[in-house]
């Protein structure tokens, strides 16, 4: 009788935990994996049954996890090769788990984490990592006693993507279950490829797709998933959101899912345009030309196309000024009126970079990610003329200052807009300040909202200028048409240099992270 009855309670303790795994699976709508569980807030374990619960609460697409094999075959849930010093091929797992996690939880089967993953759970799902072996014949040992379980544990549903570094592993996996989601990290092949050999999707490290921009669009023709790892920093949240990634793999899930509701692509823009500068040398030529020359404003510096005034590195867009004589490619005779032509030398140079005859855009969001040069006398500006400036000339084409800056008013960046009606020649320019916290030692993003409507000028996504359309004439808002877009480091003129030029300043830099521009389908 009493077998009887602690069997009775036995079976009732395990249907309890049946009925606490989900029946039906529906993984959240968002791109967040969190790598190894969501820990990093908590102060979790990585790879623990307490980060994974976590990623769970936190409603995380998918949470990712690390498969290895013991000595005597079992597999666990851990990332490194070794274990408190203990290589894991080398030790059984009773030997193992006699060391517990900082947070007091054994050292977890994937039996365990799988299970624990089903229970209460109807919307993260389980990415398995397969680590590699260097031991021959033990990558399918793997695979196989991987699947085997999966399928004995019936949790199919809950397994969303089976990855890992070996294309051996993954291809077997395929092997084993045609319905089976894989995808492949290793970074080393293109998307041509995988789809030939059936995976699906790319996981690659996130900086491939900026070395491989082309990667993008050709996995989403083929219709491969497309996730990046392990993607913490905000500025990298923002540009594979910007890409409509399907998934970004994160030790910061909260921080992906903030970023997500503030993402551009929740409004219903769609990327159409971007320079990433992940490259070296010289700016793309097919996305930037050059100003040559004395150009405007009663401007004191010479814009070159030479390396030493504009170039890449480290993954930023260079904007350097110097102070230094350079011959005046335009001088005419020093006792003629026009300040470009009678000047033989000039005595800075600088760089003024243009999308003009490139690329132009009618309406749209455009930001701008850049750490700004520091001296009294500069003139940094972000900005935008009207396609028809030629026809039209300054101010009746449109003006769009999406942030200027001058150095002698070195907490405050400007938003403005001037037209044949709102100009600053007539004291009438519409434009605000806003203040700017330490604008040569961070990277700030300033921003541009541009609708038929109007128009919102942001610093770090908080909106200090905005100007309606009034819908009277052309002359209030020539805002209907293509613009052009410039970025350019001025030294001195009529307005950065009313307080003089500090020669003491050069050189300086700008650094730029980025430039992206959105746009939605009914503009």
């Amino acid at each position: 009788m009493r077998n009887i009855l602690i069997g009775f309670v036995c079976l009732c303790i395990y249907s309890c935990d049946l009925s606490q795994k989900s029946s039906k699976i529906v993984f959240a709508d968002n791109p967040v994996i969190a790598h190894r569980g969501a820990w990093k807030a908590k102060n979790l374990p990585e790879n623990s049954i307490a980060a994974l619960k976590h990623a769970i609460e936190l409603n995380c697409a998918g949470s990712e996890f690390d498969v290895r094999m013991t000595k005597d075959n079992v597999l666990i849930v851990t990332h490194d090769a070794d274990y408190n010093d203990l290589i894991i091929e080398e030790k059984t797992y009773e030997e193992l788990a006699k060391i517990k996690l900082p947070n007091g939880e054994k050292l977890p089967t994937l039996r365990d984490y799988i299970v624990a993953g089903m229970i209460n759970n109807n919307s993260t799902g389980l990415v398995c990592e397969i680590k590699p072996s260097k031991i021959e014949g033990r990558n399918k040992i793997m695979a196989d006693a991987t699947v085997a379980l999966v399928k004995e544990l019936k949790a199919e549903p809950y397994i969303s993507y089976y990855i890992s570094f070996s294309y051996e592993i993954i291809k077997r996996i395929k092997e084993l279950d045609a319905n089976a989601k894989v995808m492949y990290l290793d970074g080393s092949k293109n998307p041509e490829k995988l789809k030939t050999d059936s995976i699906d999707g790319l996981d690659y490290y996130f900086t491939i797709f900026k070395k491989h921009p082309e990667w993008i669009s050709d996995s989403k023709k083929l219709g491969l998933k497309l996730n990046a790892w392990t993607v913490n920093k905000t500025e990298d949240i923002d540009w594979l959101l910007a890409n409509e990634f399907d998934y970004i793999t994160t030790n910061e899930p909260e921080l992906v899912l903030e970023r997500l509701v503030k993402s551009p692509i929740k409004e219903n823009y769609k990327l159409v345009w971007s320079d990433e500068f992940s490259n070296k040398g010289k700016p793309d030529t097919l996305k930037w030309g050059y100003e040559i020359g004395l150009i405007r404003n009663q401007e004191q510096q010479y814009y070159t196309n030479s390396l030493k005034n504009s170039r890449i590195e480290n993954g930023n867009l260079i904007i350097e000024s110097h102070k230094e004589d350079i011959k005046n490619e335009s001088f005419e005779a020093a006792d003629i009126k026009d300040w470009r032509k009678n000047k033989a030398i000039a005595n800075y140079t600088s760089a003024s970079l243009t999308t003009k005859g490139l690329a132009e855009w009618t309406y749209g969001r455009i930001d701008i990610r850049a750490k700004l040069p520091k001296g009294v006398g500069l003139w940094p500006a972000f900005w935008m003329l009207g396609k028809n400036w030629e026809e039209k000339g300054w101010p009746n084409c449109g003006e769009i200052d999406i942030m200027e800056h001058v150095g002698y008013n070195p907490d405050s960046i400007f938003g403005t807009i001037h037209t044949k009606a709102f100009n600053h020649m007539l004291g009438t320019q519409k434009g605000k300040d806003a203040f700017v916290a330490e604008p040569y030692e961070k990277f700030h993003t300033y921003s541009l909202v541009w609708t038929p409507d109007h128009m919102d000028f942001l610093l770090d996504d908080v909106i200090y200028n905005h100007i309606k359309n009034e819908k009277k004439t052309e002359d209030e808002w020539p805002f209907d048409q293509d613009f052009h877009l410039k970025i350019n480091v001025a030294v001195g003129g009529m307005l950065g240099g009313r307080h003089g030029i500090d020669d003491t300043a050069f050189p300086n830099q700008m650094l730029i992270d980025y430039v992206r521009v959105f746009q939605k389908e009914n503009y």
